[in-house]
């Protein structure tokens, strides 16, 4: 879950994108994971589940930090987070991730995909069609 004030705009990047609503400290825990909002599924459990539901699993979810026969779907921005290959937040510790530099108000909170997992990176089709226009900060 996100540990500060974020909103969901545009990405250059990829589709919906988290930013940041102030600015963040270098050091800063961003996100945690967090057992008691964040939802929590057994992979196997994955065909039993709606297909539109099981394709939003397998585009924003990630692996347990602890245990590899589960997946986390966050319960916030947390699950737009997009890839960078030079992101702003540190997440090799898979329960936090820290800012790895002063983040600017307004700022997209960026982290590098290949650090939770020892497999090939691949992304899937964005699930959301995000238009240009102003981004709105609230």
């Amino acid at each position: 879950m996100m540990m500060v004030r974020c909103y969901l705009a545009p990405s250059a990047n990829e589709g919906l994108g988290v930013y940041a609503h102030a600015d963040i400290a270098k050091g800063a825990v961003v996100w945690l994971f967090d057992a008691r909002y964040d939802s929590v599924y057994f992979k196997d459990d994955l065909v039993h589940v709606p297909a539109h539901f099981r394709e939003l699993l397998e585009r924003y979810a990630f692996a347990h930090p602890t245990d590899p026969d589960m997946i986390v779907l966050d319960c916030d921005e947390g699950r737009f987070l997009n890839h960078a290959a030079n992101p702003n937040l540190d997440m090799s510790n898979p329960n936090r991730g820290i800012a790895t530099r002063k983040i600017r108000a307004g700022e997209e909170l960026t982290w590098d995909c290949s650090q939770c997992t020892a497999a090939a990176v691949s992304f899937a089709p964005s699930r959301h069609r995000a238009h240009g226009g102003s981004q709105v900060r609230q």
